[in-house]
C-alpha cells in the first residue's frame, strides 16, 4: 500500500544489497527510514541530500520502500562551509530525532534553513537557530530569559547551564559559565552584540552533549578539518 505524497529531504543514503539504497528521509511525518530499489537508475540520481523531493511510500513497519521519489522545485547547491553546515543539521536530525516522530514545524524550519545556506546567509545564526528550534521541539529546550528559580535573568550576573533545568545562577566566574547579557542577546536573537555568537555556539554544545552521548559528530570533525586546511592554504 502507497501512503499519500509528501514533501521530503534526503538525510543521508547509504548502497544496500546489490542495486538498492537504505536511505534515511525527513518529512513532515518525522525522519524515515525506506529502501530505494533501482537505485542506479533515475530515481537514484534524484535521491541527494538538500534537495526538495516528493515520495510515497509503501509498507507499515520501521523500514518502507520507496514506491515514487521524484524531485520538485529548485535543488539547493551548498559549497564549502555552507555544505558542511548542511551536513551538520542532518547529521543532527538523524542522531536525535526519533523515528516516525512527526514534527511539521521542524520541517519547515530545516527547509527555510537550507534555502538561507544555498543563498549563502551568514551560517552562525543559522545553524544556533536550528538547534534551538530542534532543542525544543524534542522537549529539551529551556528559557533563555529566566534562570530554574523564574527569575528574570540579569545582564551582569554569571549564569551556569543545568540541561535538565535551565540556568542557575552563580556568583564566581569558572570554566562554561555564561554572561546575563549574551543570555539576553540570545533571547532576542540580538547577533550583533558583541560575544552573543560564541557565547550561543558554547551553550549549544553543552545543551546538545547529553543527548548526543559521547559519540562525536562526523561532520563536526569533517568541519573541522577543512577549517584547517583552509588556514594551511592561506599561510
Amino acid at each position: 500500500m502507497l501512503s499519500q505524497a509528501q514533501p521530503a529531504f534526503v538525510l543521508h543514503s547509504r548502497a544496500y544489497r546489490e542495486s538498492s539504497a537504505l536511505v534515511d528521509l525527513l518529512t513532515p511525518q518525522g525522519r524515515l527510514r525506506a529502501v530505494l530499489r533501482s537505485a542506479r537508475g533515475k530515481a537514484g540520481s534524484q535521491a541527494r541530500a538538500f534537495v526538495p523531493l516528493e515520495v510515497e511510500l509503501r509498507g507499515r513497519g520501521e523500514l518502507k520502500t520507496i514506491g515514487r521519489l521524484e524531485s520538485v522545485g529548485i535543488a539547493n547547491f551548498l559549497q564549502g562551509y555552507a555544505l558542511f553546515s548542511g551536513l551538520y543539521l542532518n547529521e543532527l536530525l538523524i542522531r536525535l530525532l526519533p523515528a516516525e516522530d512527526p514534527h511539521p514545524e521542524l520541517f519547515e524550519h530545516y527547509r527555510m534553513t537550507i534555502l538561507a545556506l544555498a543563498a549563502k546567509r551568514p551560517l552562525e545564526p543559522l545553524l544556533r537557530a536550528f538547534e534551538w528550534r530542534l532543542l525544543d521541539e524534542l522537549g529539551y529546550g529551556f528559557a533563555l530569559d529566566q534562570d530554574l528559580h523564574g527569575q528574570a535573568i540579569e545582564a551582569p550576573r554569571l549564569y551556569r547551564l543545568r540541561a535538565d533545568a535551565g540556568f542557575e545562577p552563580v556568583t564566581q566566574l569558572q570554566p562554561g559559565v555564561f554572561q546575563g547579557r549574551d543570555l539576553l542577546a540570545m533571547a532576542s536573537a540580538d547577533w550583533s552584540a558583541p560575544g552573543a555568537l560564541a557565547a550561543a555556539k558554547r551553550l549549544m554544545r553543552q545543551a546538545l552533549a547529553p543527548h548526543l552521548g559521547g559519540k562525536p559528530l562526523v561532520s563536526r570533525e569533517l568541519f573541522v578539518n577543512l577549517q584547517s586546511s583552509h588556514r594551511i592554504e592561506q599561510l
